[in-house]
């Protein structure tokens, strides 16, 4: 596949496309570039933050593109998993990053996943007040979801990106040929990332992604462009309606109130992000309907669907009060009060704070026992 597709994220000033397409990591340079140029920045030096898997995978190839474009570069690896998100690995960075005299006309290069891309886009955010950055997202989730819309942050022991800051990409570039790399985990975490933008926003799209899931789970970039191109074009939408989270944005996190505290009570070795957040979907859907929003019918429907993504670890161990003690140090909480974005049917949610924490206690007894494997 030669052909690309571009997705524009419209900010203003801060405007930017995602490219997608097979084959783009050859011209990742000439791409980068250009965009930087289109922005005003005459950019000589990159410093490329990425882990030693991907790295292996691509390195050579992105290395050899963005020197024959022009820029000098460094290379800057960190651990592989959400464990590694954290301030001490930023400080690493910040240092290597005055060593190698960066400055505000540098920019930083984001290879790799959800964690590198968070990371990766703080530093930015924070280094020198803040430099340009390009994100190439090398898994499902990271394309569609984090690389999208300038959330950056990193972990802390109480909880999931409790620090963080908004600051935006100058480029995203998507290239689908690195899918096919993915193990089957990533593809599923992903796939349940992808289901999400169906339950918020498009009931089409639901449907779309479950009648050619063996095609996507099998990486074949025809099923994967039109999917990852949808699921950009409705994170655009609403980023470019409320870049800050203000309102319309909280739909994004379906899924993550729950799922953010399986990933902290399990101190994020256990579950990738996608997996809790499937886990996660499932869990508000059962909410919704215990609260009359939803039908046992839609319900299941998702359940099944969230399932049909792949087998996930077991959360059968996890202890309910625990679960529900993380959820309150979740960022989304306000004043004590959890916020829940729960479907009332395919392609529609609504946000809810005033669940009573006993039925939340209860539905965590029970579908912490029914949904692990």
């Amino acid at each position: 596949m030669s052909d690309e597709e571009r997705v524009r994220v419209p900010l203003a000033e801060r405007s930017y496309d995602i490219v997608i397409g097979e084959g783009l990591m050859q011209r990742a340079g000439a791409l980068a570039r250009k965009a930087l140029e289109v922005a005003g920045l005459r950019t000589s030096r990159l410093a490329l933050i990425s882990n030693a898997r991907v790295f292996g995978l691509y390195g050579r190839t992105l290395c050899s593109g963005l020197r024959r474009a022009g820029f000098a570069l460094s290379v800057h690896l960190v651990g592989d998993g959400e464990r590694y998100k954290t301030l001490r690995t930023v400080e690493r960075l910040y240092e290597e990053l005055a060593e190698q005299r960066l400055d505000r006309t540098s920019a930083i290069v984001a290879l790799g996943g959800g964690v590198v891309g968070d990371i990766a886009g703080f530093v930015a955010a924070t280094f020198l007040r803040g430099i340009a950055y390009v994100h190439i997202p090398t898994t499902v989730l990271a394309a569609i979801d984090s690389s999208i819309g300038g959330k950056t942050g990193v972990n802390l022991p109480q909880g999931k990106n409790l620090v963080g800051a908004f600051h935006q990409p100058r480029l995203v570039l998507v290239d689908v040929a690195t899918l096919r790399t993915l193990p089957p985990r990533e593809v599923a975490a992903g796939l349940c990332e992808a289901l999400k933008y169906g339950v918020i926003r498009e009931a089409e799209l639901f449907d779309q992604i479950l009648a050619h899931l063996n095609a996507l789970r099998s990486g074949e970039a025809a099923a994967w462009v039109p999917v990852i191109r949808r699921c950009c074009e409705i994170k655009a939408d609403i980023v470019c309606r409320d870049e800050r989270e203000a309102g319309l944005r909280q739909i994004l996190n379906f899924g993550h109130t729950f799922g953010h505290a399986l990933e902290s009570v399990t101190r994020y070795r256990r579950l990738k992000h996608g997996e809790a957040v499937g886990y996660g979907m499932i869990m508000a859907a059962r909410l919704a309907v215990r609260l009359g929003l939803l039908s046992p019918g839609e319900a299941e429907r998702l359940h099944r669907a969230v399932i049909a993504c792949g087998r996930f670890p077991s959360i059968a161990d996890l202890d309910p009060d625990a679960v529900l003690a993380a959820m309150r140090h979740d960022k989304k909480a306000r004043a004590g009060r959890l916020t829940f974005v729960l479907p009332t049917r395919i392609g529609h949610v609504t946000v809810r704070d005033d669940v009573p924490p006993r039925i939340v206690r209860a539905l965590l007894r029970e579908s912490l026992r029914d949904l692990s494997p």
